[in-house]
């Protein structure tokens, strides 16, 4: 039972990555290479991250249980960094436009996938008693694919002179909204996964509607 548990959240959390990599055609143009520069790209920004938080920002000190509010707003903003690195990741991919977002989108997607949640997955799946926070883990590396497939379609919009004008003050706001889509509030955690579920909806809805003029005919 508990094999048939881990099985259950292994492919709920990886195969929507590899049925992207499969179906979109990315394996078509042998990206995989430019998947795992995308991938190296996030592990260097995450660095970087973690050295700033640890050395700016302090710990909680606030009563247990409490939420910082102040310290959670200050350290989304370290998550621009994301924004920058996914830029980068954009840059070095070749190709039309939706070919360098789907890279760039992927292999970020896939590298947070293997360092944040492929320990917990493996670890905890295994035991003995059941777990929700494994079938959550899952489902929240979905929600990070859609999010970030939309903050790579986002930012390659952003940088399209043919843009009209008065679609870039909706795009800034919604790439500022970016760093705030994966914050849960405090919320417990299935209202927390709902939350970035609907943030990751709005991000990709609106990026739909940025993309979609600006792409040639098929």
């Amino acid at each position: 039972m508990t094999l048939f548990h881990f099985g259950n959240c292994f492919a709920l959390a990886y195969f929507p990555y590899f049925i992207t990599y499969k179906c979109s055609g990315l394996s078509e143009y042998s990206a995989f290479w430019r998947c795992v520069q995308a991938g190296a790209t996030y592990v260097l920004v995450q660095l970087g991250k973690m050295l700033f938080l640890a050395t700016f920002f302090p710990t909680w000190e606030g009563p247990s249980g409490g939420y910082d509010l102040v310290g959670e707003f200050l350290r989304a903003t370290v998550d621009v960094a994301d924004l920058g690195g996914l830029q980068l990741a954009l840059g070095r991919g070749g190709g039309r436009g939706e070919l360098r977002i789907l890279v760039a989108a992927l292999g970020w997607a896939s590298a947070e996938l293997l360092t944040a949640r492929c320990v917990p997955l493996w670890v905890g799946a295994r035991g003995v008693e059941f777990d929700w926070r494994h079938l959550q883990m899952g489902l929240d590396s979905n929600i990070s694919l859609v999010r970030t497939v939309a903050a790579a379609a986002l930012l390659w919009a952003s940088g399209r002179h043919d843009l009209p004008s008065p679609l870039r003050l909706p795009l800034g706001g919604l790439l500022a909204a970016t760093a705030w889509a994966g914050q849960a509030l405090g919320l417990g955690p299935w209202g927390a996964l709902g939350l970035r579920a609907l943030g990751a909806a709005a991000l990709g809805l609106g990026a739909l509607r940025l993309l979609v003029p600006l792409l040639p005919p098929p």
